[in-house]
């Protein structure tokens, strides 16, 4: 039996992590603004809604609040907040309001650093837990993205990672940094890779491929420590300009 957490669970890739990962006798906590569907599924798994704003101060002490004193095997900070016209033609950064840029950075930043603080604790009191953060190919050196504010909170999303996985190697804890590019959020993980591949012809990934890279991580044991996976789109065109670099 594993006690997850997980971090923005209630759509797109969290929602397929809250579906997909746990199995029957497992317990979830769902960390979302808003009420997650999978709450409703029947299939043997336990799980359960902590209503937290990651933009608030407080709500690192919020969560544990709710999480109490349980242990703690798998922690995934799946959060990514952007510019509001980013990815888009006619995105400037120029034009960015300075505070959406301080909550990008909030949100994503602070946020990862404050929540998991809190729940160290917990952390420490599983047999072999494991801490996912879901990161951006915008993160990575060498990319063509514009927006400074979400790039920079990716790039600082491995920082905390690898400073994290310092401070944890003493008690076991494997920290993993997970930096996809594009994900086919808009399609359903139960619709399969044959949906995305033909509506998207390899520029955008399956949920199911984030899905079992963190499957293959949560499944090894206290010995080994993935510490950062980069998994691009084959045909991504900054994909394209990594494989050249």
């Amino acid at each position: 039996m594993r006690n997850f957490m997980i971090f923005g669970a209630s759509k797109g890739l969290g929602e397929a992590f809250v579906k997909v990962l746990p199995e029957a006798g497992d317990h979830v906590w769902i960390v979302s603004r808003s009420h997650a569907e999978t709450l409703l599924l029947n299939d043997g798994v336990n799980r359960y809604w902590i209503k937290a704003d990651l933009a608030s101060a407080e709500a690192g002490n919020e969560i544990t609040v709710a999480f109490k004193d349980t242990a703690l095997d798998v922690l995934i900070y799946n959060v990514g907040i952007w510019e509001s016209n980013g990815f888009r033609e006619n995105y400037d950064f120029e034009q960015d309001d300075p505070a959406e840029i301080a909550n990008i950075l909030n949100v994503n930043v602070v946020s990862a650093i404050t929540c998991i603080q809190k729940l160290l604790p917990n952390l420490k009191k599983s047999d072999n837990a494991k801490i996912i953060l879901i990161g951006s190919t915008a993160g990575l050196e060498n990319n063509h993205f514009t927006q400074v504010a979400f790039t920079a909170s990716k790039f600082g999303l491995r920082g905390i990672g690898n400073s994290l996985r310092e401070h944890v190697k003493k008690y076991g804890i494997g920290v993993t940094i997970i930096n996809p590019g594009e994900i086919a959020t808009q399609v359903p993980y139960e619709d399969g890779v044959e949906k995305v591949w033909s509506a998207y012809q390899g520029t955008q990934i399956p949920l199911s491929d984030i899905v079992s890279l963190v499957k293959c991580v949560i499944h090894l044991s206290r010995a080994s420590c993935v510490k950062e996976i980069n998994i691009p789109a084959m045909l991504d065109e900054n994909a394209l300009k990594h494989q050249r670099l």
